[in-house]
């Protein structure tokens, strides 16, 4: 009995801090290869619990072996955008300006059913009033209104008219332009170079994070 208690408490304190690495997430929220990763280490830690003729050491040995794995590609991830997009996926935008893209929910298999079930439980019940729905890479869908039916700010009801600038789109992400961001806003190299020296910065390298809406309007954020 105390040789099982005694492993049991072992293996879950190694298991805690390894979701703890992870990040402070639900599982709800976690990426795919997260999600990989939390039920290959709890199904690795369960045997060494049940079979106590197994060596601890059989069970914590792969399970540090899939936290250190899981520790090289976040760090990977950071470096590059490619690898990120390879493992983690893009997000889909499901509405775009009102209208459903029928062959992104084909593509995703996101039905009109779940589509409907998700508006649901954020609160919308019409269509009509959705200018932007996104399937995020863990499975969220993110929900934008038109100007007119968001819920008021002290700021809106200022404005007798309400600008609509559509959703922002991330045009460099960690010192990568965005190519492919850039020609969908209709905006070249030469527009962003423009950008980039008004703001009195020297190159994208130096940018952590910028995104521009519909009415070229900006917001970026300087590397640290």
């Amino acid at each position: 009995m105390l040789t099982a208690l005694i492993r049991t408490i072992i293996l879950y304190f190694l298991i805690m801090g390894g979701l703890r690495l992870m990040g402070k997430r639900q599982i709800g929220e976690l990426e795919p290869s997260e999600l990989v990763l939390a039920l290959l280490i709890s199904d690795l830690a369960a045997v060494p619990m049940q079979d106590f003729g197994i060596p601890l050491f059989n069970g914590i040995f792969p399970i540090l072996t899939l936290l250190s794995l899981s520790m090289i590609l976040s760090v990977l991830n950071l470096k590059s955008i490619r690898l990120r997009t390879l493992i983690c996926g893009n997000p889909t935008v499901i509405i775009q300006e009102g209208h459903i893209l029928q062959k992104a929910m084909r593509s995703t298999r996101f039905t009109v059913d779940e589509l409907i079930e998700e508006l649901r439980q954020q609160n919308v019940v019409d269509l009509s009033t959705v200018q932007y729905a996104i399937l995020e890479t863990n499975g969220q869908l993110s929900v934008l209104l038109y100007p007119e039916h968001q819920p008021l700010t002290p700021k809106t009801l200022q404005n007798k008219k309400l600008a609509d600038a559509g959703l922002p789109i991330t045009v460099i992400s960690d010192g990568h332009v965005l190519e492919r961001n850039l020609h969908t806003l209709g905006l070249d190299r030469i527009w962003l170079s423009r950008k980039l020296e008004e703001n009195n910065l020297p190159s994208p390298k130096a940018v952590f994070l910028m995104t521009v809406d519909k009415q070229h309007q900006l917001y970026f954020l300087k590397k640290e």
